[in-house]
């Protein structure tokens, strides 16, 4: 899982990320324009491994991990000067969601690029940049959607047809103040606009980076679009925290009314705006967390493990991680009757141990 952290010049962008890697990655005013991103990558905090890790005593524990790039700062007014840098683009596309850090922290020594913070605005600045990335590209393919569509092959020709229209419904969605991932599309629609890493479809965490004296009571902002999120944290003191052990970082937090590192909780709301489950695998050598999108068949997970399982795939001996820890060992779980056998269009369930039976 890829996640692009984006927002405007000084709005803790590179301090959130910090906040979330447990990193030092350079923090500056006026960074905009700044086209080497940072990069982390972040284990995924999941207490049934170490759990599973007791009861198999594996060689090693793997979590899932989420990669964070932190994108340079964007400018308001980049669709003026053409649009965002290709480079920036490349990453943003790349990623499978957006994190949007937006700043309601007033700080004389980081200067609002506007001159004043307010957030309403600066949301709206970000969206509009992000729409008229979109704008440009489906500008761009209809041009030549309707030069070339005449002289296809009708099979060719229907299917340019759906495409067309599909690009000009979320044309019209973009231009009326819409985010892509708000237009319902088919699965053939959505299937041959993929490719196009429109980045309003990519679902979007807002993360409001709050002053210290905001943390109990943030600012409440509504953000009511599709596959969207808010969350509220306090960049600079999740920064400080990430860089402490686990008993002094939980007496920090007691002591300023801080539940859960901002980390887990990000990571929580992204595996959910992005609709993803972890199911899990067991052994002597390794304990392991998958990660899949929710609704995915056996085969279909067994091939996140490897490409040859999935092609071999025969059956796949499942049981649910509760049953599974409920029983004490697997010896106990299947003398229980809680380890079945399922066929590849079992659907993966988030939890579930996996011993995937395979033949190539």
């Amino acid at each position: 899982m890829k996640i692009a952290i984006i927002g405007l010049a000084n709005s803790g962008k590179t301090t959130v990320f910090n906040a979330l890697t447990g990193g030092t990655a350079e923090t500056t005013v006026y960074s905009s324009g700044q086209l080497e991103p940072n990069l982390a990558t972040v284990k995924v905090p999941d207490a049934r491994l170490a759990v599973l890790a007791r009861m198999f005593n594996p060689k090693k524990t793997t979590p899932a991990d989420v990669q964070y790039i932190d994108i340079g700062g964007l400018s308001s007014g980049a669709r003026e000067g053409g649009g965002l840098p290709p480079a920036l683009l490349n990453y943003i596309g790349g990623a499978d969601a957006l994190l949007h850090v937006v700043r309601t922290f007033d700080d004389e020594n980081v200067p609002h690029p506007d001159g004043t913070v307010d957030a309403l605005r600066d949301i709206e600045a970000v969206d509009l940049e992000l729409a008229f990335s979109d704008l440009a590209i489906i500008e761009r393919r209809l041009t030549r959607l309707n030069a070339e569509i005449g002289k296809m092959s009708a099979r060719d020709r229907e299917l340019r047809i759906v495409e067309r229209d599909a690009l000009l419904r979320i044309q019209a969605a973009l231009e009326g103040g819409a985010p892509i991932r708000d237009v319902d599309l088919s699965d053939e629609e959505e299937k041959l606009l993929r490719g196009y890493q429109f980045l309003t479809a990519k679902p979007l965490l807002l993360v409001i980076n709050v002053g210290e004296g905001q943390i109990a009571h943030p600012p409440q902002i509504r953000y009511d679009h599709r596959r969207s999120g808010v969350v509220a944290l306090c960049g600079k003191i999740e920064a400080e925290l990430a860089q402490l052990d686990n008993d002094e970082a939980r007496i920090f937090m007691d002591d300023l009314g801080i539940t859960e590192p901002a980390r887990d909780r990000v990571i929580a709301l992204s595996y959910e705006l992005l609709g993803l489950i972890s199911f899990l695998t067991a052994g002597p050598d390794e304990v392991r967390a998958w990660t899949i999108r929710r609704g995915t068949p056996a085969v279909e997970a067994a091939g996140a493990v490897h490409s040859d399982i999935q092609r071999g795939f025969i059956r796949a001996e499942i049981v649910a991680y509760t049953d599974l820890v409920k029983a004490g060992s697997m010896v106990e779980a299947k003398k229980a009757g809680h380890v079945r056998m399922e066929g590849k269009h079992y659907i993966v369930q988030d939890g579930d141990v996996c011993h995937f039976l395979f033949n190539v």
